[in-house]
């Protein structure tokens, strides 16, 4: 099988699901991760060493849906691979301008104490930990599916976390302040569904997605009550939010905070906050 072999069967069993542009894309990942090859138009005609069976298998869950990261394990996240699954969420771009805002205001010599808020696969925390590498990172989630792959990762990429299973929800027990707190929680109203392609609705983990249509902040207040009890003098609070309610998370992180900045992504969305006294 060659690589121009792959790319067509791709082509040709991911039409139904995707545009051609997309289908390139999921073709161009698979083949770097499973089989190293960075440029893959460079090989189009070399007979790969590649076991059928394994790609075949491959296949059938790239026309079920599932996205390309779960099925190869891997997703990039600003400059590194985090290992994923059905239990964690897939890093997101507009989750790298999010870090981008962060590395902006702080240096590396810098020495601070860092919490994320909803950890998922550690992505945020570890990224964190690696730009500013004299901060103390710590991390909670409420999955210990999750946490087991956030630990995972950071042993991996080599970038010590203090991980806490937690439910944010619920009293915080962290006798701790923190310089920078964090948090991308779940923010998708359920009326929004319809907009998800179903690779995410069927393959993703609803507990980190959704909220509900009559609370959809339940978690932002729930991060403004922490950093009140947890935030230093000069600290911030950092999160990624829903851009169709950026006008809302801003008003009621007002009415704690003397500072609310509302921060677009690189398409113009209302996507981040920054918050502080």
């Amino acid at each position: 099988m060659t690589i121009q072999d792959i790319n067509n069967r791709f082509s040709e069993e991911l039409q139904n699901l995707y545009d051609s542009s997309e289908i390139q894309a999921i073709f161009r990942y698979y083949i770097e991760i499973r089989l190293n090859i960075i440029d893959s138009f460079l090989f189009n005609d070399d007979k790969m060493d590649f076991e059928i069976k394994t790609f075949e298998e491959d296949l059938l869950q790239l026309k079920d849906g599932k996205p390309v990261q779960q099925i190869v394990g891997r997703a990039f996240f600003y400059d590194f691979f985090f290992r994923v699954n059905e239990y964690t969420l897939i890093p997101r771009p507009e989750t790298e301008e999010l870090i981008y805002l962060i590395s902006e205001q702080y240096n590396k010599d810098q020495t601070l104490n860092v919490i994320d808020l909803g950890t998922g696969s550690g992505c945020i925390p570890i990224t964190i930990k690696k730009i500013l590498p004299q901060a103390a990172v710590s991390a909670i989630d409420i999955s210990t599916e999750a946490l087991a792959i956030a630990k995972q990762n950071a042993e991996e990429l080599n970038a010590p976390i203090n991980f806490i299973q937690q439910d944010l929800l619920e009293e915080f027990y962290l006798n701790q302040k923190f310089d920078i707190i964090i948090s991308n929680p779940p923010y998708i109203r359920e009326l929004e569904k319809a907009e998800m392609h179903e690779n995410v609705l069927n393959h993703e983990p609803h507990l980190a997605l959704f909220v509900s249509d009559e609370d959809p902040l339940i978690f932002y207040r729930r991060v403004a009550e922490i950093g009140l009890n947890h935030l230093t003098e000069n600290g911030k609070i950092f999160c990624e939010i829903n851009q169709y309610l950026g006008a809302e998370t801003k008003k009621m992180f007002e009415k704690y905070y003397k500072k609310v900045i509302l921060h677009q992504d690189i398409s113009g969305n209302d996507r981040m906050l920054e918050v502080y006294n």
